[in-house]
């Protein structure tokens, strides 16, 4: 899109929000209730946008991992909506009364969301979400990498909205770059770390406040007592769906030493129960573009160099031909691989993986464990198995990330009770439900004075009247 266009759109929702500051609920919910008709009855062409993009992306993954989490998200927003606008009265300290206090919970006005490629479809419209709950406009610039899905998702927020309450702005790098420099009353950034930077950066020029969504290497910690093939199997499942390329997929494994090899058995058996076979199998993504299955091969080929174990999966003995019009990423369907053996040296440590390896670290005491999560940046996500409580509690006490699933993966991000954000270098900000609405809201305080208020007796001139008043007041403090 031309850069003029992009700036004319922002002008529009930006004139448009400051002409309507208060936003009736009756009006929020008439928008979410077009995002919800818009879903259900273009929900298949979407998934077929992103199996277009894809080359290989089961439209069966897409109504799980997109469509259904944004009807989930919708249906409990839509419950709680008129709940989270009323105005929140709150009590009155001694010294101030007869005064009433209330905080208003109002639009910020524009919010600006700029969503990554992995899930095209629910990272862009989940923010919008509780943006358009909390009476906000909304601009989108989804990912240049899933260009079929984005000119889908334009041309069907042009047919349910106006221009001045939600467009989506398709392009190019230099589109997102713009589109980061706008002087939006927020703006939602999702994907790496390093673009993380440059967009916080770039809105900083403009003092605008951001939620940035980003990743860093999530561990699923595996205590000795645990159920390991149980463990297994969700580790598998939140590591292999969407091929890996999910930013709270687990990133490596911490495993008490002497159980590698059990690990191993179970987790090549949670695999083939899952996904039999690899290329040519529909339910298993195609990693998204050439680029970023080079890049998978080089971290695999320095490990093996500096002396890893890599043990790369093999399908089941039979595997099928590839189905008729499975799509033309059946050669970037890259088989899973597990990492023993891996050290700092290697980029597979260094670096969030974001494709279907796993790298398996030993640990000797549930401490070393900690101490090596700790040792790095604070991490998008965090998985535990076990069966004990008490260490449960000690590795949450003791560590720090975004979320937490126990005794399984991935599902703390679809509870919609529950904030989702990141912490230090996987990101700041949280949203999904009630936390969603409050973050693009502004909580305006209100005081209203009384016509009894006695506040005039702390008005200068100050003297032994004060004094006297001061040492009364500081009895009760």
């Amino acid at each position: 899109m031309h850069p003029n266009r992009v700036r004319h759109l922002f002008d529009i929702q930006h004139h448009a929000s400051r002409a309507q500051p208060d936003v009736p609920v009756t009006l929020r919910r008439e928008r979410l209730l077009r995002l919800s008709k818009l879903l259900n009855g273009h929900g298949a062409e979407l998934a077929a946008a992103v199996q277009a993009d894809f080359g290989v992306r089961s439209p069966r993954l897409t109504e799980i991992a997109d469509l259904f989490v944004l009807r989930t998200q919708l249906a409990h927003t839509l419950r709680h909506l008129a709940r989270w606008c009323r105005r929140s009265r709150v009590r009155t300290p001694p010294h101030l009364q007869p005064a009433q206090a209330w905080i208003e919970r109002q639009p910020l006005g524009v919010v600006g969301v700029i969503s990554p490629w992995n899930y095209p479809v629910q990272l862009a419209l989940a923010p919008a979400i509780d943006a358009l709950a909390a009476g906000n406009r909304v601009m989108l610039k989804p990912s240049e990498l899933t260009p079929h899905t984005s000119a889908r998702l334009a041309e069907l927020v042009a047919q349910y909205f106006a221009a001045d309450e939600f467009c989506v702005v398709p392009g190019d790098a230099a589109v997102a770059a713009l589109v980061a420099s706008l002087p939006f009353d927020h703006l939602v950034f999702t994907g790496s770390t390093a673009v993380g930077r440059k967009v916080a950066q770039a809105a900083a020029a403009n003092l605008t406040p951001t939620t940035l969504e980003l990743g860093g290497k999530s561990p699923a910690i595996i205590d000795a007592d645990c159920d390991l093939q149980d463990a297994a199997l969700k580790i598998a499942h939140g590591k292999l769906i969407n091929a890996g390329q999910t930013c709270i997929a687990p990133d490596y494994v911490l495993l008490a030493r002497g159980s590698e090899a059990a690990f191993a058995e179970a987790y090549r058996t949670a695999v083939a129960r899952l996904f039999p076979y690899f290329e040519g199998n529909p339910d298993y993504a195609a990693i998204i573009s050439p680029r970023h299955l080079a890049r998978l091969r080089t971290m695999l080929q320095q490990a093996q160099t500096l002396g890893a174990d890599v043990q790369v999966l093999q399908s089941a003995p039979g595997t099928p031909a590839p189905p008729q019009g499975i799509g033309d990423g059946v050669g970037r369907q890259m088989a899973p691989v597990l990492v023993f053996g891996a050290t700092p040296a290697m980029q597979i440590l260094q670096e969030e993986i974001f494709g279907p390896v796993l790298p398996v670290l030993s640990y000797e005491r549930i401490d070393d464990a900690i101490a090596h999560i700790n040792a790095g940046p604070r991490p998008l996500a965090l998985y535990w198995f076990g069966r004990s409580d008490a260490v449960r509690d000690d590795v949450l006490r003791r560590t720090v990330s975004g979320g937490v699933s126990v005794n399984d993966t991935l599902t703390h991000i679809a509870h919609d009770n529950l904030p989702f954000g990141g912490v230090g270098d996987s990101g700041w900000g949280a949203y999904h439900g009630e936390a969603g609405f409050l973050r693009f809201s502004h909580q305006k305080s209100v005081l209203v004075q009384s016509r009894w208020s006695m506040g005039h007796l702390l008005y200068p001139p100050y003297g032994a009247r004060f004094d006297r008043l001061m040492g009364l007041v500081r009895r009760f403090f």
